[in-house]
């Protein structure tokens, strides 16, 4: 009986040993560099994790611009040369984009595989979002969120806002807050008609209560998605399990038809899955959950850090301030609190370089995207000035943060520099270099080629409403106004926009206009 625990350990000591000798993968001839890691089937996962921007500065330094890592049991080949992301981009024949991407979000969502090799349905989900999300469609979804942000500013919190009185809160609260209120009723409509309806203060009182309601359910199933992602079963977070399927019951087909104004993206997919799939309802609601996730995932923290970076640097606060008040002044739009609402159309928020630069700078310090191709099959990947062998399922990845934090594409790169995307003109600039070569891929929290967002032009235009709003109807400032930047919360490295380790107080109060 007592020698069990040795047995067992033994036998623990023998499978890992035999895995190290025998099923550890070796480096073929023509293959990058490889990093197996020690440990079996998680390989470098754990060190990756703790800091995926240093470990992979490490790696660069050790074996170059191209190397192979074990992560999780993937063999994943990083490519950290900007130079040849163009070449990798151009190797459609060989590598897949949709595969990952299909995997994660049926793993992820709860779905059934929405791959139409798979079967269960036809759509071409890329196109639907590019045709639901840009062109004329976004102009639409503007108009709505201008309206929305608002409601939701003016109206939906106004028990907060009494006049002249200071309100304390959490910033990325009170983004997080207003952000998904505003694009849950962009997106999936109201449950009110506001033109015609006795009761509406009531129903408007319901209605921001049920989205309140998503919104934790949100966030507790948003705080386990890495771990989806990296393949543990949802069954093994029971409460982040139950907000999903909360939030499936929600889009239920079924109860977005009692909804009024939804918006062309939800309606166009309600029709798809009616007509060219084969889910059954809660699965068609969890593809819509996927939307609200992939809408409000990396909207929130962009957001945040915006606004943060903003209240820190009183020079790019005046200057954002300016050009706001004189796009205001171009549309002849004025500032009321008398139920006249602003309005400010899509050529008139393209018209705002500055609001651009801050954008992008604040996303530029907090995005830690990665971008996926899945080896269809055994190839070479002919890169600018050398080609490597890469077998079938491997996955090839490019980690823009290290792109970003380059010194020598952006001088003293941990710092926010508000007109750093601006040229001599004060227009965008797109003229970065590495090496005194021009790069072509400089800037990409958006991912690049054909996988590239198709929602970012309408993220970039939220998070320009937001401010406008902000500036036009209140006056904000940080209740510690020395307070440290937080931290990146590095669990979500690889997904996109990274969160704030904690909160940071501010506070705001209503113009007296």
């Amino acid at each position: 009986m007592f020698l069990a625990p040795w047995i067992w350990g033994t036998a623990v000591i023998l499978c890992c040993v035999s895995w190290f000798l025998l099923g550890r993968r070796r480096r073929r001839q023509g293959e990058p560099p490889l990093e197996n890691g020690f440990l079996p089937y998680l390989g470098c996962a754990l060190k990756f994790g703790a800091n995926p921007l240093e470990f992979l500065k490490e790696k660069q330094k050790k074996h170059g611009h191209i190397f192979t890592c074990h992560v999780a049991g993937k063999y994943i080949h990083f490519l950290t040369d900007p130079f040849s992301y163009n070449a990798l981009m151009r190797q459609g024949k060989h590598l897949d984009w949709k595969k990952f991407h299909f995997a994660t979000s049926a793993k992820a969502f709860g779905h059934g595989s929405i791959d139409p090799a798979e079967g269960n349905t036809t759509e071409n989900f890329h196109q639907t979002f590019i045709r639901t999300l840009q062109g004329n469609a976004l102009d639409a979804l503007i108009e709505a969120m201008m309206e929305n942000l608002q409601y939701v500013m003016l109206q939906s919190r106004a028990p907060k806002l009494q006049s002249n009185t200071w309100v304390t809160e959490g910033l990325y609260t009170f983004c997080c807050q207003v952000m998904f209120e505003s694009g849950f009723l962009t997106l999936f409509g109201k449950e009110f008609n506001s033109n015609n309806d006795k009761n509406l203060s009531s129903k408007q009182e319901t209605e921001r209560a049920h989205i309140l309601n998503a919104l934790e359910n949100f966030k507790e199933f948003d705080k386990i998605f890495p771990a989806l992602v990296a393949g543990l079963p949802i069954h093994l977070f029971k409460s982040a399990h139950s907000a999903r399927e909360k939030l499936g019951e929600a889009l239920l087909h079924k109860n977005l038809l009692k909804r009024d104004n939804l918006s062309e993206l939800v309606t166009l997919r309600m029709f798809l899955n009616d007509t060219l799939s084969t889910f059954d309802d809660m699965e068609k609601a969890k593809t819509h959950v996927a939307v609200l996730w992939a809408s409000q995932a990396n909207t929130i923290p962009a957001t945040f850090w915006t606004l943060f970076y903003l209240l820190k640097s009183p020079e790019a606060m005046r200057a954002a301030t300016k050009e706001v008040q004189s796009v205001l002044e171009s549309a002849e739009e004025s500032i009321s609190l008398d139920g006249k609402h602003i309005s400010l159309n899509r050529k008139q928020l393209d018209n705002m370089p500055i609001l651009d630069s801050i954008i992008k700078e604040a996303m530029r310090l907090s995005s830690a995207s990665m971008t996926f191709r899945v080896a269809k099959e055994d190839f070479t990947l002919h890169l600018e000035n050398d080609f490597y062998n890469i077998r079938k399922d491997d996955i090839v990845a490019l980690y823009p943060q290290l792109l970003h934090f380059d010194p020598e594409i952006y001088a003293d790169p941990l710092t926010f520099k508000y007109d750093r995307f601006l040229n001599e003109n004060g227009e965008e600039k797109t003229d970065f270099y590495r090496n005194g070569r021009k790069l072509k891929h400089y800037y990409m929290p958006f991912g690049t080629g054909i996988a590239k967002c198709p929602g970012r032009l309408f993220a970039v235009h939220e998070i320009k409403q937001f401010l406008a709003l902000i500036f036009s109807y209140f006056e904000i400032e940080l209740v510690d106004s020395n307070v440290k930047c937080p931290s990146l919360d590095q669990s979500r490295a690889g997904l996109g926009i990274l969160q704030p380790s904690n909160d940071i107080d501010f506070r705001y109060r209503l113009k007296c206009l």
